[in-house]
């Protein structure tokens, strides 16, 4: 569910509302009482940085990965002369 904000409080509480979109939350801003905008998290942002820990989490998590099946699969799928 939305919040709904006036265009007045956007523009006076800016910084404290874009940090509240960052954590997830979703406004619909209005002017003159009318909805004119919304304002909410991006979907699907890439993160720059994956932590050791979440990868090493990852890794522990997968299953095995045979060597020699995977270097078939990928010559089956890549001509390996090129």
């Amino acid at each position: 569910m939305s919040t709904v904000i006036a265009q007045r409080e956007l523009r006076n509480q800016n910084a404290a509302i874009i940090a509240a979109v960052a954590a997830g939350e979703s406004f619909i801003v209005t002017r003159n009482g009318a909805p004119v905008a919304e304002l909410r998290p991006v979907a699907g942002v890439r993160r720059t940085f994956v932590p050791r820990a979440e990868v090493a989490m990852v890794a522990a998590n997968s299953g095995h990965l045979d060597a020699g099946t995977f270097r078939a699969d990928l010559d089956r799928v890549i001509d390996p002369h090129v």
